[in-house]
């Protein structure tokens, strides 16, 4: 089977990058995915429906910028309380995200892994072509299952524009 390859103007250290899949659009209904959580089990994310969902998409934990947005977006999961859940997801296998977590102290998200078969990553068009990674983005998806908000982070070194995404979640409830 052949994926879509997509060019929509993202670069990493100003090099454009190639996304695989097809992209996702606000209103339609989200794709479902089987992710890994820490403990290796397997998370459909349809078994979310009826939740708000944040997801908040990186290339690696291990990275500075992956590593500030995901304690900001902790951060600000213990601030929403119930209104939302924030999932963040990664190529990193479960085992290095349940050490990120501890290490860190990040515990009022749920970190899930794309990579045994990149079906999140193809899915939602965002994995970046040749590197196995995702590319940085944060979507909402409703509790009907339709997604509400997409960004795109056009380098994908940089940090999301959380305040956009505080404000979509606000008009969202």
């Amino acid at each position: 089977m052949t994926v879509a390859e997509q060019n929509v103007g993202i670069t990493m250290k100003g090099n454009p990058i190639t996304l695989l899949g097809n992209q996702v659009s606000v209103g339609q209904t989200a794709p479902d995915a089987t992710l890994v959580a820490n403990d290796l089990s397997e998370v459909k994310l349809s078994s979310f429906k009826g939740q708000t969902l944040i997801l908040s998409v990186v290339p690696s934990l291990d990275t500075g910028t992956c590593d500030l947005q995901t304690k900001r977006f902790s951060k600000e999961a213990a601030a929403l309380g119930g209104d939302a859940k924030i999932l963040t997801i990664s190529m990193d296998l479960p085992f290095a995200q349940k050490r990120w977590c501890g290490a860190t102290g990040v515990n009022n998200i749920q970190t899930l892994s794309d990579y045994r078969t990149a079906s999140f990553g193809e899915a939602y068009g965002l994995l970046i072509k040749g590197l196995r990674l995702l590319t940085r983005a944060v979507l909402i998806v409703d509790k009907s299952g339709k997604i509400q908000y997409k960004q795109l982070v056009q380098e994908v070194t940089k940090e999301p524009d959380y305040d956009a995404v505080l404000t979509a979640l606000k008009s969202i409830k």
